[in-house]
């Protein structure tokens, strides 16, 4: 079993969580100015990935755009399709689609992981449970690490649609709104509340 094998049904089982999906968790954070090159890059990238519709595409044409800007602002360090592996006998292994982590050390994942992405082509829910996995791992990961954070917060996202997520104590909450990349400023914003509330 590895984090693909999750669904929403089977990680609150499996795992003991309390799900809270009607909750507004970001609709009043802040947009965040992005600079001229990202907009430039997104209007130029956007059709070209949705036109292609695999993960990889929006990967590489879209998300990670988005990360470099962020890491451009904040003292972070992101990593894509690394080995994730915390307990196998959990099942909380494989590979992530994208980390975040609050250290700028780029060479190698360091605690604190603050955020998880899930890229997908096909329906955000199907990456939910596998989402909330990860962030579940993040969780043991900091711990070991001595490194403990309050809270993890995750996303799943086709490059085009996002819908974001928060992992406290036993409690996942799935924001009820979706956001889209036509407004990257919004996105973006989100993402840096995210790193700047795991400062706190």
């Amino acid at each position: 079993m590895s984090y693909s094998d999750f669904d929403l049904k089977k990680v609150k089982s499996e795992f003991k969580l309390e799900i809270v999906e009607n909750k507004d968790l970001f609709s009043n954070i802040e947009e965040v100015e992005i600079s001229d090159f990202l907009s430039a890059i997104l209007k130029q990238n956007i059709p070209i990935a949705l036109a292609i519709s695999t993960e990889k595409a929006c990967s590489e044409l879209i998300i990670v755009n988005l990360f470099l800007e962020l890491k451009k602002q904040l003292q972070i360090s992101f990593f894509s399709g690394i080995d994730f592996t915390v307990d196998k006998e959990k099942g909380l292994n494989g590979f992530c689609d994208f980390i975040i982590s609050q250290s700028s050390e780029q060479f190698f994942l360091e605690a604190p992981v603050i955020t998880v992405v899930e890229a997908k082509n096909e329906k955000i829910v199907k990456g939910l449970g596998q989402c909330i996995a990860e962030m579940i791992a993040a969780s043991i990961y900091n711990e070991r690490e001595n490194k403990a954070i309050s809270c993890i917060y995750g996303a799943v996202t086709t490059g085009h649609a996002w819908k974001f997520l928060k992992l406290e104590a036993n409690t996942a909450y799935i924001d009820i709104e979706d956001y889209y990349i036509k407004n990257p400023k919004n996105i973006v914003g989100i993402l840096t509340y995210m790193v700047k509330q795991s400062t706190k």
